[in-house]
């Protein structure tokens, strides 16, 4: 099975949990690492963030000092350059997370809630199906658990898993082996909850007679852990295109199966008047953000928290 099938089939059965799942998310915070499968799961406050958007609030706005009581000054509430707080602040408003007001010509912001404490433990999960063909398994393992950006982290395959497998990779990591027809799942080990409250090494740069890292420590990690949630929670995993071709027949799941492959298709990959079996029309209509929202706890519509006070719609 390819990459692509196999990570949209786990996605779906972990999101059919009721899960928060998305993919394709940065996982670093100084080098170069892309999580496949990110599963974040609920915080004590989950409804009062999805109260908020249902999109990704913008770290500046969070790390502000902009606060639910009086209103300030926007350019006195960030520790950043002003074209990036002015961005945040745009981007905060539009998304019901700030409101804000004009006095003498002057912007004032102020929060519409408190940033809530939303998410739980995270998850990364790197999907090999074919162990067979390991690449760079063991470096990409070895820098997530040695930066502990995650709680857990797990390797998912369709392999069979020997204990040479489980041998050559970090001992933190769990393995679930997955069979993406029957949608079954072996663990075949548990994986061991990481440090992420303390300070973390990441990898830079391996070379044949040198490793580059980079210490990482706790409050800079704990930014990271906040924007990979706030990322994860505004992208899902439905992140792509679907094929403008008739043999494009999407299951309950939203995965875009192509009845000439007999398998879930890459539009920008696999789909096109080359493929022999294209048949020219209009995308399938999928509601992926209605799917989401009746199997997990985010919201595709939330009334918001925005106030109204006087003043406070008064933008020009």
């Amino acid at each position: 099975m390819r990459e692509f099938d196999f990570e949209l089939a786990l996605c779906a059965h972990l999101e059919r949990e009721g899960r928060l799942v998305s993919r394709q998310l940065g996982g670093a915070v100084h080098g170069r690492r892309v999580l496949d499968t990110v599963v974040v799961e609920p915080g004590p406050e989950l409804d009062e963030r999805a109260a908020i958007t249902p999109e990704r609030l913008p770290t500046a706005a969070i790390e502000s000092d902009v606060g639910p009581g009086r209103a300030r000054y926007w350019k006195d509430a960030f520790d950043c350059h002003p074209d990036r707080a002015e961005r945040a602040v745009e981007l905060a408003v539009e998304r019901g997370f700030f409101e804000r007001e004009r006095r003498g010509g002057r912007t004032y912001v102020r929060q519409t809630t408190r940033y809530p404490d939303w998410f739980g433990e995270i998850v990364a999960i790197e999907n090999k199906p074919d162990l067979g063909r390991p690449g760079d398994l063991e470096t990409q393992l070895r820098t997530d658990v040695s930066l502990a950006l995650a709680d857990r982290v797990i390797l998912a395959t369709a392999s069979y898993v020997t204990g040479a497998h489980l041998n050559r990779i970090p001992e933190e990591v769990g393995v679930w082996r997955f069979d993406a027809d029957s949608g079954t799942m072996d663990v075949r080990r548990e994986a061991t909850p990481l440090p992420t409250d303390d300070p973390g090494v990441e990898l830079i740069e391996e070379r044949p007679v040198r490793t580059d890292v980079r210490m990482v420590g706790a409050s800079e990690k704990a930014r990271a852990r906040r924007q990979l949630a706030e990322r994860a929670y505004g992208k899902g995993w439905r992140s792509f295109d679907y094929p403008a071709c008739e043999r494009c027949s999407p299951g309950s799941d939203g995965i875009p199966y192509c009845q000439w492959k007999d398998r879930a298709v890459r539009e920008s990959d696999d789909c096109g008047p080359d493929c022999g079996g294209y048949e020219a029309a209009d995308p399938p209509a999928v509601d992926g953000d209605s799917l989401r929202a009746e199997r997990t706890p985010w919201r595709a519509d939330p009334d918001g928290r925005r106030r109204r006070q006087s003043g406070l719609d008064r933008f020009g």
